[in-house]
């Protein structure tokens, strides 16, 4: 018979399963993984921060998405670096503590959709309504869509763990990495109908609201594109439109595999992979997409590569 715990404030993480051999070496990884991500993330920002001719609203709305990156890194990966080099049975986390890691974790899958979306729709206007693009993507606008990608989320969300903090925990352990509201909930022996239809129904709204209109921003971008004589505007819509495409494939196509895993116990080894995928690839991924098919941003890159390697040169000589 289970042994049942009512309440406990103190819950036990699974974490990684990683042979005693393999720990360090995968600490390392990880930890590199991670700095270098959150490097590649703060630097783009801090270019397109320096640059005025940067200030534009594709790539403020880019700024959008990798603040996103660092959030949800950060809420995730420091904590289970420490519980890598942790035994299984020290890997204890506090109940408001891993609240607080789920809020951050469904805030960042929710907001990465949507970042993604308003991205969608600054191309689309760029691309075929050209002449009323400063008008449409104004200030006001970007600070607009910048906004909703976040109060958005945050609303859904603070409904989806509400829905999680109101049940009674009969159980401890948590067989994941970290801390989500799916895990959170199954902590419970209430009946927790409405907490999966709840989560079912806005996780479906969320990934067909997001494909749906990503995919019809795209037919009619592809069609304006067919039906253009201009080489140079196909070009430019070649170029950016893949590199917005590559990004959201990344991320929808892991973050839908974590959610079809989470309904199959037997997978959970699967599950864990693919979620720290979720995080590490298009984290990683994001700035070297961007950095390398954005004309405009890879040049700023570029020109601050060669003033610090320029500055580094002057300060050896002397």
């Amino acid at each position: 018979m289970e042994n049942l715990t009512y309440n406990s404030a103190i819950l036990q993480l699974e974490g990684l399963k990683v042979s005693e051999q393999f720990v360090n070496p995968v600490f390392v990884m990880l930890l590199i993984f991670y700095v270098i991500l959150i490097v590649m993330n703060c630097g783009i920002i801090m270019v397109i921060a320096a640059h005025r001719n940067l200030h534009e609203p594709m790539y403020l709305l880019f700024c959008n998405l990798t603040f996103n990156d660092i959030f949800g890194n950060t809420i995730t990966m420091p904590r289970l670096l420490l519980d890598i080099l942790r035994e299984p049975s020290q890997r204890t986390i506090s109940y408001p503590e891993c609240g607080i890691q789920a809020f951050g974790v469904q805030m960042f899958g929710a907001t990465s959709h949507i970042i993604l979306m308003t991205m969608a729709f600054d191309r689309y206007v760029a691309i075929c309504n050209p002449l009323r693009y400063t008008t449409i993507m104004s200030n006001k606008s970007v600070i607009t869509l910048s906004v909703s990608a976040w109060v958005v989320p945050l609303f859904f969300v603070f409904i989806l763990l509400g829905l999680t903090y109101r049940l009674n925990r009969c159980r401890t352990f948590i067989p994941n990495p970290y801390c989500d509201n799916a895990s959170l909930f199954k902590l419970s022996c209430d009946d927790v109908t409405i907490n999966n239809v709840y989560g079912l129904t806005y996780t479906v709204l969320l990934l067909v609201f997001s494909l749906g209109s990503i995919t019809l921003t795209y037919i009619k971008i592809t069609v304006v594109c067919l039906t253009s004589k201009s080489k140079a505007l196909n070009s430019r819509a070649l170029k950016t439109c893949s590199t917005h495409l590559i990004v959201y494939l990344i991320m929808f196509l892991s973050g839908i595999v974590v959610i079809l895993l989470h309904r199959f116990p037997a997978y959970s080894d699967y599950r864990k992979l693919f979620s720290l995928l979720f995080y590490i690839v298009p984290s990683i991924s994001n700035p070297v997409i961007y950095g390398l098919q954005c004309t405009e941003l890879r040049h700023a890159l570029i020109q601050v590569l060669r003033f610090k390697k320029t500055r580094q040169g002057k300060i050896f000589s002397q």
